[in-house]
């Protein structure tokens, strides 16, 4: 049986999403109308959520990290200072941007997009050591049952709107089989008569392909397997 990673998934997720925002950043039309605005937003957003997975880590996962191996809580706690300092920098520059004048928007989305990838290069800093470092204590010092408890306690605390986010958010990022095994895990919990409903929420963020090798995947399982493409969706 595979060890229990608190991190592996979601980290993925993460990367994905950080280095599509810093592509599409840099390449955007920022003098299109809205198009400053939404830049700014998706990068506020974006530091929104990485604060709140620093605080579902540190409520559910590093408080045993901290019991159990207290040096690789120490090393942790130094990437935060980090770490903060560069979402306060991006937080700083996004606010700035929609509000440029016309003539100094080139520049000002030129800041907002290396401030974002000086934000990257500390997170991946981040990711690394809770990879590397976090995890291994973890296997080293706690036993499978309570990591499993640590990662049922998360999910309890999720509502089923955020933790329908959460998968949408981890899915594309994944390849095939482990995504395979964490849908057909909610599709066979799912509501009985919604499992296709439950189905399609999760996979609105997947591309065509890994859409339909999604599909194939959990065939053996499920009655029914769409034939048709879903719609996307940005959720």
């Amino acid at each position: 049986m595979p060890k229990i990673d608190l991190y592996r998934n979601v980290h993925m997720g993460q990367r994905a999403r950080l280095f599509t925002l810093a592509t599409e950043l840099g390449a955007a039309d920022i003098s299109s109308s809205g198009c400053a605005a939404d830049q700014a937003d998706r990068c506020l957003a974006m530091t929104r959520e990485l604060r709140e997975h620093a605080d579902h880590e540190d409520t559910f996962i590093h408080q045993l990290l901290r019991e159990r191996a207290p040096q690789a809580a120490d090393a942790l706690e130094a990437e935060h200072v980090r770490l903060d300092a560069a979402f306060v920098a991006l937080d700083e520059r996004a606010r700035e941007l929609p509000s440029a004048p016309a003539e100094d928007l080139p520049e000002a989305q030129h800041a907002l997009y290396l401030a974002l990838n000086d934000l990257i290069s500390a997170y991946l800093a981040h990711l690394h050591a809770e990879e590397t470092v976090a995890m291994p204590a973890l296997w080293s010092h706690a036993g499978a049952e309570e990591l499993e408890a640590v990662m049922s306690a998360f999910r309890a605390s999720r509502t089923p709107e955020e933790a329908l986010t959460d998968l949408r958010r981890m899915l594309p990022a994944l390849p095939p089989a482990p995504r395979a095994a964490i849908v057909r895990d909610v599709v066979e919990n799912a509501v009985p008569g919604r499992a296709d409903d439950t189905l399609a929420a999760v996979s609105s963020t997947l591309g065509p392909d890994q859409r339909h090798r999604l599909y194939e995947d959990l065939a053996p399982v499920r009655d029914v397997v769409p034939t048709e493409p879903l719609p996307q969706s940005a959720g």
